[in-house]
């Protein structure tokens, strides 16, 4: 029986396994990590993330074909296969600070399996990683051998969150990376083997190992640059008179642009666009590509400006000031369907409001308000290191109160804020809402989610991202 281990139980590792033992349930397959809380999570009905469909299949496999353990060493070194996915954070000192990733939870994971081995092992590069990390592991490992053969593989996940399951029952290609030797080809083919299970031969691609590092960097870069492509547009939109939506839609009946990702917002987040965008940066400038690295700047520039422009536009239309004014904030996750906050838009929209002392009352269906408030007292990058390591939030931020209801946070409100996509957002009763506010009571969509002609009949001033503005903030620019 093939044995496969994963190191690190987070959102990669966890419903991608899952899913691996549900195809395939010839092989055993174990999770593991060392956070003792995370682990007993996966092995409740509560799971530790929140992913459409993930309920099932782990119930499905779990205790049959699917573990969940601390035990880390026992199951490496009784796996063939070891995917590491752990995290690769961005460095917050030294060499690279700001921009490099942070290998050293990834060194200590090589580390341990070269520690902990009997037998020859394929290990899989699961995590966002730089380009070159493979060769870095390897080195790692070969000095530590002790005379066992290790292949190192890239197999980097396209996932996205609130769809993760589908897209790993469904994906559009699974990119394996290997070195182009006898021995490499034969692991790049014993990993084929386990997709095989489920996947099209023809949707399972491989190259070598450099190749499927910067894909996964690439890609991301790539789609981030649409979202900041149609927000910078929306600002140009909102100049002109224009509609967002009926250029990106006309854009995007293009055949050679396609429609997808051109859906101007507040602002891109989750935990890899701007991680990777970063990386790709800091390699460009350590192999002495100055250009291109400013090409990929701009489209976290870009991004920054959109979040930054929204706290203005909303500051500006309510008389220049939000100072002890109720601002109702709908939706801190990153996008919808999941209850993922890292980097998402939020977090800068809120401080911005909180710096010009607003009120903030917070819903969101799937985030906690212990999370809500650590994301709010924590600094940069610090999300992306395993719980236990970061700082404790010292203090919880006094002008924030998280409610469990979209009409309890507007309720007495000067103005509300979409910043998260949620459907339930869409079939409010806006009415009522309006009725229980402030007057005048604004809307500031950042997700271009809710009728705005609706809107404006029942009373509000309504402002959406690279819409045609309201006469009201007109008359009030927003100037940064």
């Amino acid at each position: 029986m093939v044995k496969i281990c994963c190191i690190g139980a987070g959102y990669v590792g966890g419903p991608t396994m899952a899913v691996i033992a549900l195809k395939c349930p010839k092989i055993e397959v174990a999770v593991v990590d060392i956070s003792v809380p995370r682990i007993k999570a996966w092995n409740s009905d509560q799971l530790p993330i929140y992913e459409p469909g993930l309920d099932e299949v782990v119930k499905q496999c779990r205790g049959k074909n699917l573990f969940f353990s601390t035990e880390v060493e026992k199951h490496v070194s009784e796996a063939d296969i070891v995917f590491v996915s752990v995290n690769t954070p961005t460095k917050t000192r030294g060499l690279g600070a700001g921009k490099a990733a942070d290998l050293t939870y990834w060194e200590s994971a090589a580390r341990m399996i070269a520690d902990v081995s009997k037998s020859d092992k394929i290990v899989v590069e699961k995590s966002t990683v730089p380009v070159k990390t493979a060769e870095a592991i390897e080195k790692i490992l070969t000095h530590n051998s002790k005379g066992i053969n290790f292949q190192i593989l890239s197999n980097p996940e396209f996932l996205a969150e609130g769809t993760a399951i589908k897209d790993l029952f469904k994906p559009d290609r699974v990119l394996i990376g290997g070195r182009e030797t006898p021995e490499g080809l034969k692991a790049v083919k014993a990993l084929k083997d386990v997709y095989a299970h489920w996947v099209p031969e023809e949707n399972i691609l491989t190259t070598n190992l450099w190749s499927a590092e910067l894909s996964k960097l690439a890609a991301n870069a790539f789609l981030a640059q649409r979202i900041s492509s149609v927000n910078a547009m929306s600002a140009l939109c909102e100049a002109t008179g224009a509609d967002v939506s009926q250029v990106s839609y006309a854009v995007g009946t293009d055949s050679r642009i396609g429609p997808k990702f051109l859906n101007a917002s507040v602002g891109f987040g989750g935990s890899c666009f701007q991680k990777d965008i970063l990386n790709l940066v800091y390699i460009c400038e350590c192999n002495g590509l100055p250009e291109v690295a400013e090409y990929w700047k701009q489209v976290i520039k870009i991004n920054d400006y959109q979040k930054t422009r929204f706290v203005n536009r909303v500051v500006a239309s309510m008389f220049n000031t939000v100072a002890n004014k109720k601002v109702a904030i709908l939706g801190f996750a990153f996008k919808k369907d999941t209850g993922d906050t890292r980097e998402t838009p939020a977090i800068d929209v809120c401080k911005g409001l909180l710096g010009d002392k607003a009120r903030l009352s917070i819903y969101d269906p799937q985030v906690t308000e212990d999370q809500i408030q650590r994301d709010l007292t924590m600094n940069k990058f610090d999300w992306d290191h395993p719980l236990h390591l970061q700082p404790m939030s010292p203090t919880t931020v006094k002008q924030v109160s998280v409610v469990w209801d979209a009409y309890e946070a507007t309720k007495d409100a000067h103005a509300v804020c979409i910043l998260t996509e949620w459907d339930e957002f869409k079939t409010l009763d806006f009415q009522k809402i309006y009725d229980n506010m402030q007057k005048p009571a604004f809307i500031f969509d950042g997700r271009n989610i809710i009728n705005m002609d609706k809107l404006r009949e029942i009373g509000f001033i309504m402002y959406s991202i690279g819409k045609p503005l309201d006469a009201w903030l007109k008359d009030m620019p927003a100037v940064a």
